[in-house]
């Protein structure tokens, strides 16, 4: 970082380094600590002291490690106030001798993948695993992760609450499991990194669309998953399947925003600027995971997205096989979501008359009567049958649940697009 910068320019650039390590960080510091609470409170100080630090010294070689360093200084000194060091202190002694000793990125241990395990033990819900996983591996704000369930922050602070004191109290180990556990356990492994993605790969809140660094850190998971089936017991197609479509739907990153921000849907989209790279790579992962002869609905996702990527034109996109592959895809997950994608998918294969009558059913729209994307998604099918007036009532339907602020200018051209209309 120019230590001669602007003050706001190096607050930027020290947001986004603690941004891209907290949840390394925040692993390590659980496993050297044992104490979540103490963890996560003593990564917050050091911030605290990164923002204090850092304009003047500039960002140091290796921020993760700066920070691990500070938070157990500051956990010393909590513990110090709270006169329980001589109970508290075997938790730091190993690291005691290398307190001043600053970590390069050789010896920075990497504890993210036992803290992925360790949130997503079976002895919690399901959706408290997902939770403390958006909240803890991918570095979400409460608000971030009770926007993504629909929940008011305080209640999901509630809940993360619980699910920490659970984890302590039920000795939950912080470890990467026994191999006969692992099969047990990946589904709701493979979930949990596919909602990182999703979640960075659309934010639900904030001014930019994409936070990279969570599509990035998705990524770098689903690899140490597949590689660690296949080293330990067999590949998985599975976390084969979610690997392929992590990547193939990273591959168009580059074309998705506009010079101001703006979200550049699909088929707007400038594919020239698509990375051949990860498409390919996507690709060989998708064959790779199909030749295993194991269906499941992540190889139906990524099968769905390797046809997009492989069209040379929106409108060379083979529609019809992908809705095949959507009514297949609902088969395994007759979920609301899968239904919405699946009646655009049949719109754009079959008419748009009859995908806006599948989300007219009562039933879906109830169920995603508070959902953004399917109200945008009534728009864009009222629009292309020149229902303007309608479309325009979806569209602010859509604007009025939207807290992203590249969403909200894609969403705004529309509507006025519809008004003039």
């Amino acid at each position: 970082m120019d230590q001669g910068a602007p003050l706001s320019a190096c607050q930027a650039e020290i947001a986004a380094a603690v941004q891209a390590e907290s949840g390394r960080v925040l692993a390590t510091l659980i496993s050297q600590l044992g104490d979540w609470d103490l963890a996560e409170d003593c990564l917050q100080d050091a911030c605290v002291a990164a923002l204090e630090h850092w304009p003047q010294a500039g960002l140091p070689r290796n921020p993760a490690a700066w920070l691990v360093t500070t938070a157990r200084r500051k956990a010393l000194d909590r513990l110090r106030r709270r006169q329980t060091l001589e109970r508290k202190l075997p938790l730091l002694h190993m690291h005691s001798a290398t307190e001043d000793t600053p970590m390069d990125a050789d010896t920075f241990p990497d504890e993210r993948l036992k803290l992925l395990f360790t949130c997503c033990h079976p002895a919690l819900e399901l959706e408290t695993q997902i939770a403390l996983t958006l909240h803890t591996v991918a570095g979400l704000s409460t608000a971030d992760v009770a926007h993504a369930f629909m929940l008011r922050p305080a209640t999901m602070a509630q809940r993360l609450t619980r699910a920490k004191r659970k984890i302590r109290a039920a000795a939950i180990p912080y470890r990467v499991p026994p191999l006969e556990l692992l099969p047990t356990r990946l589904p709701a492994l493979l979930m949990v990194i596919y909602l990182i993605f999703s979640t960075g790969y659309a934010a639900p809140s904030g001014e930019q669309l994409l936070r990279v660094d969570l599509c990035e850190e998705a990524i770098r998971l689903a690899r140490i998953l597949t590689r660690l089936f296949a080293a330990q017991l067999q590949p998985n197609a599975e976390a084969l399947g979610l690997l392929a479509l992590l990547l193939l739907h990273h591959s168009r990153r580059a074309a998705r925003t506009g010079v101001h921000g703006e979200l550049i849907t699909l088929e707007e989209q400038d594919r020239s600027r698509w990375s051949r790279a990860l498409i390919d790579e996507g690709l060989t992962t998708l064959d790779a995971a199909l030749a295993l002869h194991d269906p499941g609905p992540y190889q139906i996702q990524a099968a769905i997205s390797a046809l997009h990527v492989q069209a040379a034109s929106a409108a060379a996109t083979d529609w019809p096989q992908i809705a095949l592959l959507y009514d297949a895809l609902w088969r395994w997950q007759p979920t609301p979501i899968v239904a919405l994608n699946r009646a655009v998918a049949i719109a754009m294969a079959h008419g748009y008359a009859h995908g806006l009558a599948l989300l007219d059913d009562p039933e879906l729209a109830a169920a995603l009567h508070d959902y953004q994307h399917y109200h945008a998604a009534r728009a864009e099918l009222l629009q292309r049958l020149e229902r303007y007036a309608e479309a325009a009532a979806a569209y602010t339907q859509a604007l009025a649940r939207c807290q992203n602020t590249s969403e909200h200018l894609y969403l705004s051209r529309r509507l006025a697009e519809v008004s003039r209309s």
